[in-house]
């Protein structure tokens, strides 16, 4: 068995799984949280018990060489020589990477190039990297790409109507993001389908991020988030597509630089902006149906129209959907999200869910629409990790 560490490192976090491959055991799993603060947290799961530390972790370093001592101190590994490679993901690999690449330096100078496309993720997956460069020598590794999967838009659907040396001289196009996730769960949906000849599916990653994305035959042939992961879909804090012009009025009116306001696109949009109450639908959900609150009510009902137009965008693209899957934090857990989404599409297509189905809470793949719906409808829990061990194990020939 070969042990493939799969690392996912955001700028205040860690989070990590180590496999056995290629039966994709999940050996051991957990996270290290609060980066840079004199209380962070380490938690770790192994053999069914989950044990969390609370201390100072000033930078990824340190939380590296934590995790890496826990996993000897644990039993997981007798020694550390035991992990055979590292798979990192990496939101934006631009137009350099339409797959995941070994790591040398060439890719790790195209990687400190487009952090200034990806500035919240690029330079956290850096830093991660090179801890784990350090801490295991001689061990190889694997840049896995958000935007990879999206590579295979085409130029109608990626480019921006804006002057066309903006895109050749600056690159400024469509990529995408989540593209990892949408590529396990477009896979997995296509399994469930019987894996019929052109496919139609729409994947609707719906999380603290958001996006979708429309996969004709195995390939996205269109995606909701933009340049940034701030194009798209309303999120928990992000807005998605607003009116460009919005910006300078804001900035005039509020008295804020361009930078300011994007921050507030960025951090305090979205869920949070519109409830005031959280950026979290768990909050959001609590708050009406155990309060009637009217600004939850409105939050689902226009986070529900917004996904629902891009449902419909790529019905239109797709000529038709077999599929409609959702995953990640919100698709996978917020039923009443689900049933406001399906409900906004469902005369147009005749989708309708199955309520006893779609109120069901599991881990599993599971269709949660109705035996006579004309499409589909799917919860698929996505699973980055694992899409990054296989495609180390896939590019190292280990």
């Amino acid at each position: 068995m070969t042990k493939v560490m799969a690392v996912n490192a955001g700028s205040s976090s860690l989070k990590f799984q180590l496999f056995n491959m290629p039966s994709e055991e999940v050996i051991t799993s957990g996270i290290v949280e609060r980066i840079g603060m004199d209380d962070g947290i380490f938690t770790i799961k192994y053999n069914g018990e989950k044990k969390t530390t609370t201390c100072p972790i000033p930078d990824h370093q340190v939380a590296v060489d934590m995790l890496l001592k826990a996993l000897v101190e644990e039993g997981v590994v007798k020694e550390l020589s035991e992990i055979h490679a590292v798979g990192h993901r990496i939101v934006h690999g631009g137009e350099y990477f339409s797959d995941s690449a070994v790591v040398d330096e060439d890719v790790v100078a195209k990687v400190e190039e487009l952090c200034e496309l990806a500035p919240l993720h690029n330079p956290a997956h850096l830093v991660g990297y090179r801890a784990f460069k350090e801490a295991l020598p001689g061990v190889e590794h694997v840049f896995t790409f958000d935007t990879a999967f999206h590579q295979t838009l085409d130029q109608e659907r990626y480019l921006y109507p804006l002057p066309l040396e903006y895109y050749t001289d600056l690159k400024v196009r469509r990529y995408g993001a989540h593209g990892t996730s949408h590529k396990y769960v477009s896979e997995q949906v296509i399994e469930m389908l019987g894996k019929p000849r052109g496919s139609r599916v729409i994947v609707c990653h719906l999380g603290n991020g958001a996006s979708i994305s429309a996969v004709l035959d195995g390939k996205c042939i269109d995606t909701s988030m933009g340049f940034t992961p701030l194009a798209g879909v309303m999120m928990g804090t992000r807005c998605g597509d607003v009116d460009p012009s919005i910006m300078p009025y804001l900035c005039k009116k509020l008295n804020k630089t361009p930078d300011e306001v994007l921050d507030i696109y960025n951090k305090k949009s979205g869920m949070l902006g519109i409830s005031g109450i959280s950026s979290d639908s768990r909050d959001i959900e609590n708050a009406l149906f155990h309060d009637g609150d009217e600004r939850a009510l409105l939050t689902g009902l226009l986070y529900a129209r917004i996904v629902s137009k891009y449902i419909g965008a790529y019905y239109a693209e797709l000529g038709g959907c077999d599929a409609i899957a959702f995953t990640a934090g919100v698709g996978e857990n917020a039923a009443y999200l689900r049933r406001i989404i399906i409900d906004d599409v469902s005369k147009a297509f005749g989708v309708f869910l199955d309520e006893e189905l779609n109120s069901v809470r599991s881990s599993e793949n599971r269709v949660i629409s109705h035996q006579y719906s004309q499409i589909k409808v799917m919860v698929i829990p996505t699973n980055e990790e694992v899409m990054i061990a296989r495609d180390t194990v896939r590019l190292l020939n280990l």
